[in-house]
């Protein structure tokens, strides 16, 4: 029989037998590791222990230590176990696909009646019967013809639709969890029970139309949650409770900062509370882009398509456009424009007004850029994905020796940002050149070097993304972490040789002939609609006093005090602190609970000592004592925290 040989990750090589499976391989090493091994790496792919190598490779044995392979094979044996259940409780229910997505998975089901709460119980229960079993797994290569004359016979219509849709004729793969069979192209644990019995539970039912068409039917989507340990999946819940409590749709109401409806999908309809937030932030951000050397500009909203032609994104990006058609006058036929997507190409127009020498660059250009962006009505959440945003925009036009500079100023400008927001726990992610590409090997590496070298300069080390980047040029992405763990992908700075090139943008270098410019587009917060709803969801509503929308209210205990109430209202006004009144006739106590849920910071509860000593009783939000302050006292204190933080002595 002809030899193979296998590496092992510590550079060992040894010769099988050509079609050792890597659970032949395992046994061969130890038993110990026989019975830990879960799945391999071949050559980087993750095959199944069942699966035969042909070929010489480099291995290495899985086992539940590998949290990446682990968690794959837990979610995706899972899901068919899910449906084995659901199969094996309600016989006539069709099966389609099963995926595994992130923390878990879903599977959707064609069933006549809908699934309730209790059925997901008797699901759950009748998986755990299932993973007790230990029943084998097992798996076969079918041909074409044989594996859809199995599904017509057992009458699985979406599994017949599935194999006719794969492309070619090559062989499909079958796996059998027990007696329960499905298409799969693995791969899988080896038994049942490898699965923890006490780490996994089904969290929600959803409408899913199949194969995401609107006019094919409505399945039922499952969803579960899975992980290696019952503390694990504990904690993940806990999680969940949590973002429950900071949804910032929910706290949106609360605080009565903004409204959505069903005649502006996607867009905000902004209350006084919410754009206050909005217009604090932007003011913060214009003065630091001022400091950092940016001019600030402002562009059209509605553009010819010729410019998104010239640009390159009426081709590639006309499905997420908004196309505004006008009868001009006397035009034979219709004008047709765009809603700007983004800003970059009419910053370049603005670049290439007059002759610019290599002495204006760096040229730095922002925009509180508004656009508008088509996304599907299932993808809207809240403020966080909506069709109509505004950008923190920013680009710079440089030559290819100031990128590393220019990168290195633009992480310490953003890190000044998020610490000042209370972000400082962030991961900076450098994507690489991508298979298909415009330019050479040599500018790639020179320019992701530079990208690298500027974080490395700016303090800060990188997860490379191999291949993640755009095919004109590699980019930095900044993903911060929040207060309950979760990942914000917020921060970007994109390297663009080829938008200039397309918009004919040059300068005038030392040389006297002209260049072209790199664009390196830039960004901090993103949208300000989500990184609101991120802000909120962060503070859990309690916002930091400089940028919290109603930042005082003086709240009167009896009405003898509304005068004194009034004064202190308008000294902190004068201070620069948003302060208002509460005059009702309402017991204190009723007050404070209302305005506690809208998140106010500060209540002064005045009454008849107060106003004689011409104090305030001070009440923080989150905290069960109160303070007595005297009033000049609040007032400088309080002035000092409503001061932003760029503005702050020190």
């Amino acid at each position: 029989m002809a030899q193979i040989s296998l590496t092992f990750p510590d550079g060992n090589a040894r010769a099988f037998d050509a079609g050792v499976t890597p659970a032949e391989v395992a046994a061969s090493i130890s038993k110990s590791l026989e019975k830990k091994a879960i799945s391999a790496q071949v050559d980087g792919a993750h095959w199944d222990l069942q699966w035969p190598i042909d070929r010489d490779a480099a291995i290495a044995i899985n086992t539940m230590n590998e949290d990446g392979p682990a968690l794959e094979l837990v979610r995706h044996d899972l899901a068919h176990i899910m449906a084995r259940a659901v199969q094996e409780i309600w016989p006539d229910v069709k099966v389609t696909i099963g995926p595994v997505i992130d923390n878990g998975w879903y599977y959707d089901f064609d069933r006549a009646e809908p699934f309730t709460p209790e059925d997901l119980g008797l699901i759950e229960k009748r998986m755990r019967e299932i993973i007790a079993a230990r029943d084998p797994v097992r798996t076969e290569v079918w041909e074409r013809d044989r594996a859809i004359a199995h599904y017509e016979a057992s009458g699985e219509p979406y599994k017949v639709e599935l194999i006719e849709a794969i492309p070619g004729d090559e062989p499909l793969r079958m796996y059998w969890h027990g007696d329960w069979q499905d298409l799969c192209r693995g791969p899988h644990l080896q038994h049942t029970g490898q699965v923890p019995a006490d780490a996994f539970k089904l969290m929600s039912v959803a409408g899913a139309y199949w194969r995401g068409d609107s006019s094919r039917a409505m399945l039922q989507r499952i969803y579960g949650v899975a992980f290696k340990s019952k503390d694990a999946l504990k904690a993940h819940l806990t999680m969940l409770e949590e973002a429950a409590k900071r949804d910032h749709r929910k706290l949106g109401r609360e605080m009565n900062l903004y409204h959505m409806q069903e005649e502006a999908p996607g867009q905000v309809f902004w209350h006084p509370s919410g754009w206050t937030i909005y217009t604090t932030l932007q003011d913060y951000i214009r003065r630091r882009q001022r400091a950092g050397g940016y001019q600030e500009v402002n562009t059209p909203q509605v553009v010819d398509r010729k410019l998104w032609e010239a640009s390159g994104h009426w081709d590639k990006y006309q499905e997420n456009m908004f196309i505004v058609e006008v009868d001009e006058d006397h035009a034979r036929e219709k004008a047709i424009n765009a809603l700007k997507p983004m800003n970059c190409p009419c910053h370049v127009q603005i670049f290439n007004q007059g002759l610019k020498s290599y002495r204006d660059l760096p040229f730095r250009m922002a925009e509180f850029g508004s656009c508008a962006r088509y996304e599907p009505s299932g993808a809207l959440h809240g403020i966080m994905r909506v069709r109509g945003f505004t950008q923190d925009d920013g680009h710079i036009f440089c030559s290819e020796d100031q990128i590393e500079s220019e990168t290195a100023t633009f992480i310490a400008f953003l890190s000044r940002i998020y610490a000042d927001l209370g972000f400082h726990d962030w991961t900076i992610k450098l994507s690489t050149r991508p298979e298909k590409r415009i330019g050479s090997d040599e500018s790639w590496d020179r320019v992701e070097k530079a990208l690298g070298d500027a974080c490395r300069a700016a303090g800060y080390e990188f997860e490379v993304l191999e291949g993640e980047g755009a095919f004109y040029g590699p980019k930095l992405e900044f993903t911060l972490t929040d207060a309950i763990g979760r990942d914000w992908q917020c921060g970007t700075l994109q390297v663009d040789p080829n938008l200039p090139e397309r918009l004919q943008a040059t300068f005038i270098g030392a040389d006297g002939a002209k260049h072209r410019p790199v664009m390196l587009h830039r960004a901090v917060l993103g949208s300000f609609e989500r990184f609101i709803g991120i802000l909120i969801e962060e503070h859990a509503g309690k916002l930091p006093f400089w940028l919290a929308p109603r930042q005082v209210v003086v709240a009167s205990i009896t009405s003898e005090a509304d005068e004194y109430c009034r004064e202190v209202a308008e000294k902190l006004t004068a201070a620069g602190v948003r302060a208002e009144t509460d005059l009702r006739n309402e017991k204190i106590n009723y007050k404070v609970r209302e305005h506690s849920v809208g998140k106010v910071p500060v209540i002064l509860a005045i009454g008849h000592r107060e106003v004689e000593e011409r104090t305030v009783t001070v009440r923080r939000l989150g905290e069960k004592q109160t303070s007595v302050a005297a009033l000049d006292e609040i007032c400088a204190e309080l002035e000092t925290e409503a001061t932003p933080p760029d503005l702050r002595a020190g």
